[in-house]
């Protein structure tokens, strides 16, 4: 097996995107095995922790204020709600809750104190806490590292190319720069993209591209399946075939074979055989609920129940939290 690399060229990693696909998985799997424990998937939770009325024009979110959707704005969850939330996960399995909330970025002021203080005591009850709040100065990132947040998920969605036919609000170096902010501590980082808005397969290889040539990896990798929301402007795109969404799983585990691989939004319209393909080209987390919502009333999510039952059909088991975050040292130069 090939070591971790920094350098990979997009004719590379189409060659491997292309690959025929039995033998892409197995070479996914492989890879899998000598970097992860196969038998453990990580088990999520997501928390919208402030709901609707985002400035941002996100063509597919159904929280974006310039469209009209089922999506009713809600205030910041006091953090009683967030804590009870996070306990019930605790006792389902959950090592990781991951707290979302509609902003376009982080403003310094009394709701960013709350956001902290909810850090800091879902953090004391032993769960990896991972937050995505928008964009971050790099004295933010460093309070929520002070606060003890284990992960910050900013997501690139697509290609630099195509980006801006998706969002026109911020800008892919925005969504870079946040990152950069991150890595300025030892917060993990996370960041994936979306399958589905349009893109072609070379704005795919584009953006993991991108994602591969990042310095560490993200630790987190979430691959998320357009789920198409009523009044947003891709309310009509079509669904995105189970090949297409194993070919880009088992390709982002070749070339960053030591990130976690989610598979994130847009699962529950997997059937059990769908997904475990999925684990089997290398994805191996999931988000889970109780409530079979992932984010918000438009986006569907299995409840904590049917992901048990399929967990023990396949023979997988629910992977603890890590204590502290395992960021990958870069080899260059050593």
């Amino acid at each position: 097996m090939s070591g971790i690399r920094y350098d990979w060229q997009e004719a590379e990693i189409r060659a491997i995107y292309e690959t025929p696909l039995l033998e892409l998985i197995y070479q996914a799997a492989s890879v899998h095995r000598q970097y992860h424990n196969p038998k453990q998937i990580q088990v999520c939770k997501l928390i919208s922790i402030k709901t609707g009325a985002c400035p941002e024009d996100c063509s597919y979110c159904a929280q974006s204020s310039r469209y009209q959707t089922e999506v009713k704005p809600q205030a910041l969850l006091d953090k009683q709600t967030v804590l009870n939330i996070a306990e019930t996960a605790k006792q389902k399995g959950v090592s990781r809750v991951c707290m979302g909330a509609a902003w376009r970025e982080v403003r310094d002021n009394s709701q960013f104190e709350k956001v902290l203080d909810m850090v800091k005591d879902v953090t004391d009850m032993g769960l990896e806490v991972c937050c995505t709040l928008g964009m971050l100065t790099a004295d933010q990132a460093k309070r929520l590292e002070t606060a003890g947040l284990y992960a910050y998920n900013h997501n690139l969605d697509t290609s630099a190319e195509y980006y801006s036919t998706i969002i026109t609000t911020r800008t892919y170096s925005d969504r870079l720069n946040t990152i950069e902010n991150v890595r300025q501590t030892n917060v993990t980082v996370c960041s994936g993209g979306i399958l589905g808005l349009g893109e072609t397969v070379e704005d795919r290889i584009s953006m993991l591209h991108t994602l591969a040539n990042l310095n560490p990896h993200p630790e987190s990798v979430p691959i998320n399946i357009l789920s198409q929301v009523a009044g947003t402007p891709l309310e009509n795109q079509p669904d995105v075939p189970i090949w297409e969404v194993v070919r880009m799983i088992a390709t982002a585990r070749i070339i960053m074979p030591t990130s976690d691989v989610r598979l994130s939004a847009g699962r529950a319209r997997l059937s059990q055989v769908e997904q475990a393909l999925c684990f089997m080209a290398g994805a191996n987390s999931i988000f889970s609920s109780d409530d079979n919502k992932m984010l918000t009333v438009t986006t569907p999510c299995p409840d904590y129940d049917a992901d048990q039952e399929m967990l023990n059909l396949l023979g997988l088991e629910m992977r603890p939290p890590s204590q502290r975050p395992n960021r990958v040292v870069s080899q260059i130069g050593v």
